[in-house]
């Protein structure tokens, strides 16, 4: 299974609702919303909310990669989606994800590179497919680091570190692009990582995924005011593997 292929027994979970918002857990390899890369009838979160509320038009306000699992927001009229839709667009919500990148990365840093545009003929139909780069910065912080005892490529262990990652804009594929950038690409990306790497993960530790999860999020409230934080706990087979590295208490669980 590659990191594009939805695990069947995930489901996402509501993390947290109100009459305005949802929040949403998704699983790594379930679609937001339909989209020309997979057949018609791929199963999509925006699916998956239209059942559970069938009297509601529920409105997407930001992304995530389809590989990517963690917290999305929905707004539930259009006034609140606005306002979130520009809260985001003014960097004013806060997004926190974890992941496994491959070497050692040895201090925080930022990466500021812009990000030519990949153009999705359904979410972005009225985009210029065209356009020049975008400016695109994200910070990291390494949290720990494993070394493993499996030979690969030329080298005699494998290397890897648990990075905090933190977005201040949001172009498409950001951290994935970002992380390659710096000659630390991430565990299980098919696109934009390593084929050694991704095979170590699924043969000897049996990860069939892309390891970026969208943790925490940040913000206030669009519509009280508040400050709020909601968290989501990374997939129990990733906590598996994590923990087997000694990264325990590094994750929210």
């Amino acid at each position: 299974m590659s990191d594009l292929s939805p695990d069947p027994t995930a489901e996402p979970r509501i993390l947290y609702e109100d009459e305005w918002l949802i929040a949403v857990d998704k699983p790594a390899g379930l679609l937001v919303h339909p989209s020309w890369i997979a057949p018609a009838k791929t199963p999509h979160l925006v699916g998956w909310l239209r059942e559970r509320y069938p009297d509601e038009k529920i409105h997407t306000v930001h992304r995530l990669d389809r590989a990517t699992s963690g917290i999305i927001l929905f707004a539930r009229n259009k006034d609140t989606a606005h306002k979130l839709q520009t809260a985001f667009a003014e960097r004013e919500v806060e997004k926190t994800y974890l992941c496994v990148a491959r070497g050692w990365i040895e201090e925080a840093g930022e990466i500021d590179y812009a990000l030519s545009h990949i153009h999705d003929r359904i979410a972005d139909a009225k985009a210029d497919p065209d356009k020049p780069p975008q400016d695109a910065i994200t910070t990291y912080k390494p949290l720990a680091r494993v070394e493993l005892p499996i030979p690969i490529g030329k080298y005699p262990v494998a290397r890897y570190c648990l990075v905090e990652v933190r977005p201040k804009t949001g172009r498409k594929h950001q951290i994935r692009r970002h992380m390659k950038h710096i000659f630390h690409p991430l565990a299980g990306d098919t696109k934009y990582g390593e084929g050694r790497h991704n095979r170590l993960f699924r043969e000897e530790l049996g990860l069939h995924r892309l390891l970026l999860m969208a943790t925490e999020l940040e913000m206030k409230h669009p519509e009280t005011g508040e400050t709020m934080k909601i968290q989501a706990s990374v997939a129990d087979d990733v906590a598996r593997v994590f923990d087997s590295f000694g990264w325990q208490g590094l994750y929210p669980n």
